[in-house]
């Protein structure tokens, strides 16, 4: 772990991770992995979360208990495989704001193309967590901070199922502000630009697609 880069070492996210990487796991088998393995990740990037104290009632006394303080937190998907990590993190926090940023990544290229942008509002006041599943080239990924930026945002985090070196790189100097939560730093990338040796296309073994 750097101030940077944290890897999540929790046995149940890599024994989940594991099953994912299994070439013959089914896809519903691979979602239901990822949106656990995705609540999992959530208590590690929102441990610092600010809270207050209030007065309630216990069914023996009132006493003084925290609560989640400040603006809710704002869940940004990179479109369209980060909403695997989505949709299990609002299953643990219910009361986030949810953002979406569309990228594709030009395969000849391997740089973003932008195509839908829709985030809450005050991002200036929330803790932002952006979330996809694969932090590749980081193009995209840093692409999309650029944007959420823009709109407003201070207080960053990346989560992602799986980094390579070249991107956590390309995120450090695009965003060395932004620190970058993570199930494994695998190997490095192929002439393609997918992880190594990674878990495939996160998006089509989620969705069944190629």
């Amino acid at each position: 772990m750097t101030d940077h880069l944290t890897i999540v070492s929790h046995p149940l996210v890599q024994h989940k991770l594991t099953l994912m990487r299994k070439k013959e796991t089914p896809t519903a088998v691979f979602r239901q992995l990822l949106r656990e393995i995705s609540q999992l990740l959530a208590y590690e990037v929102t441990h610092d979360l600010a809270t207050s104290q209030e007065t309630i009632e216990t069914p023996l006394m009132d006493m003084q208990a925290p609560v989640l303080a400040g603006p809710k937190l704002a869940l940004i998907s990179i479109l369209r495989a980060g909403n695997g990590l989505l949709d299990g993190m609002l299953e643990l926090i219910p009361s986030a704001r949810v953002g979406f940023v569309g990228l594709y990544r030009d395969h000849e290229t391997l740089k973003p193309v932008q195509y839908y942008f829709k985030v809450p509002d005050q991002l200036n006041k929330r803790f932002c967590i952006v979330v996809d599943p694969m932090l590749a080239t980081g193009y995209s990924s840093a692409a999309a901070i650029d944007l959420i930026k823009e709109a407003g945002a201070k207080d960053i985090c990346f989560l992602c199922l799986l980094a390579a070196p070249e991107g956590v790189a390309q995120m450090k100097e695009a965003h060395p502000d932004v620190p970058i939560v993570t199930a494994s730093l695998d190997e490095r990338l192929n002439e393609l630009g997918y992880i190594l040796p990674g878990l495939g296309d996160a998006g089509d073994r989620m969705f069944g697609t190629k």
